[in-house]
């Protein structure tokens, strides 16, 4: 049976980054458990997988947990959808959110299909880097401390700091390059400016 090693990248934080491997046979549900393991989020949460191009955008949906909107509109289900029903590239690519609440989305990609190891239990995680997020309650983007001063310190900077002094002037011809710049015309026959 085939093993799909999937790449899981936060959106916002490029560097943090999961790699799982999952058999082909496993559901998207497996998939979101699998994640938030590594994570440690709690994986009770409004989710949804979402079939993406290479451009990342969102085709048809996956959910967890959906709303009763979705469900008469006939969202697929996680618990009900194989990973091998929407493998259709080599490199296929799954946007995914997680917490519609408060969310945090990922970018989810195939990046090898193996075989399957006798022995071996999946998923298994088979790399972690970054750690992740710590709260879910703060959105995605920082928050001002309400208890900080307004006032933004001034910041000096050192005009000086590249090596040139805006009160400095400097002569780009001085005589000694005039008089190799003769001296070059001469034995060339001449100026340019004579043609």
């Amino acid at each position: 049976m085939a093993i799909y090693r999937f790449r899981i990248t936060f959106e916002d934080y490029e560097d943090v980054y999961r790699e799982i491997d999952m058999l082909s046979k496993q559901t998207f549900s497996e998939l979101h458990e699998a994640i938030h393991k590594t994570t440690s989020y709690e994986a009770e949460r409004t989710s949804s997988f979402y079939v993406s191009n290479d451009q990342w955008k969102k085709g048809t949906e996956i959910a967890f947990l959906p709303t009763a909107r979705k469900v008469s509109e006939g969202v697929l289900l996680m618990e009900n959808i194989r990973l091998s029903k929407f493998i259709d590239d080599p490199h296929q690519k799954f946007y995914y959110i997680y917490n519609f609440d408060r969310p945090y989305e990922f970018h989810v990609e195939l990046i090898k299909i193996l075989k399957e190891e006798e022995g071996k239990t999946y998923p298994i995680v088979f790399k972690t880097v970054g750690a992740a997020p710590k709260s879910l309650a703060a959105s995605n983007f920082p928050v001002a401390d309400p208890l900080e001063d307004d006032d933004e310190e001034e910041v000096l900077v050192d005009e000086t700091q590249y090596g040139v002094d805006d009160d400095e002037e400097f002569d780009l011809f001085d005589g000694d390059d005039e008089e190799e710049e003769d001296k070059s015309e001469k034995e060339s026959g001449g100026s340019f400016d004579e043609y």
